[in-house]
């Protein structure tokens, strides 16, 4: 059976999140369900990563195995159209060797955090970024962020129902930067705990507020205490940007 990669883009607030659920559509559902349509015989895909409700993608990762080769050009056709009126794109379709994965392949995982840091309220980006009212320091935050890159037990930064084996990852990039009244906070590893970005975001917009101190987020890292992260910040303000693979001529 040939085997494909799908790059999806989508809009995470009308789903329960990327995987399979029974409260209601996910984004995984939603693309076996155009797949079906359209292929004729039922097709399960896996993503490269688990993005809960409320959360975007500008390039999740995802591979299927099809009955029968289809042309790259068609294959995202007929998904898209399948797919409508989801908000829910696939970008790019290739095929790709039988031992490529999108989950146990990837390398590195890219994400982005946005902030909108005013006082008026969100229009455009209403349901897109997490509005912050009180003035942040970004240079304190990304300052602040600098301790949390590299390999350590985040265990003050995941959800208490992460299934993970094991609380230690390895931060290749944790960068914040401003650009007007947005601030976007970019973390990038190999895999990520559940909730671990929106957590640790929540504690830097406490560096940022001049709540929290340096010492204070490494102290937080150190003690490995659940209860000594700040607020996970919500949902919206969240995209899985990108996903890296060793070879990406394989795939």
């Amino acid at each position: 059976m040939p085997r494909y990669k799908l790059t999806i883009e989508y809009d995470g607030r009308l789903f329960v999140g990327w995987q399979r659920q029974k409260n209601g559509l996910s984004v995984q559902e939603a693309i076996e369900t155009a797949f079906a349509a359209f292929c004729g015989h039922p097709v399960n895909i896996r993503g490269a990563g688990r993005t809960d409700a409320g959360v975007h993608a500008l390039g999740q990762v995802a591979h299927a195995d099809l009955a029968r080769e289809w042309q790259r050009f068609t294959l995202c056709e007929a998904l898209n159209a399948h797919l409508r009126p989801n908000l829910i794109a696939v970008v790019a379709a290739e095929p790709v060797a039988d031992i490529f994965d999108a989950r146990f392949s990837a390398v590195r995982r890219h994400y982005l955090y946005r902030i909108v840091n005013r006082r008026a309220p969100l229009t455009l980006d209403a349901s897109h970024a997490w509005l912050v009212k009180r003035p942040l320091d970004a240079g304190a935050m990304h300052e602040a962020a600098q301790i949390l890159v590299g390999r350590h037990d985040f265990s003050t930064f995941r959800a208490a129902e992460c299934q993970a084996t094991s609380p230690i990852r390895t931060l290749d990039r944790l960068d914040v930067a401003k650009n007007g009244d947005t601030i976007e906070i970019r973390a990038s590893a190999r895999s990520f705990l559940h909730h671990q970005v929106r957590s640790i975001v929540g504690s830097l917009e406490l560096v940022g507020a001049g709540k929290w101190q340096p010492a204070d987020l490494r102290a937080a890292l150190e003690s490995r205490d659940r209860s000594r992260c700040g607020m996970v910040a919500p949902a919206d303000g969240l995209y899985f940007v990108a996903v890296d693979y060793e070879d990406e001529d394989a795939a």
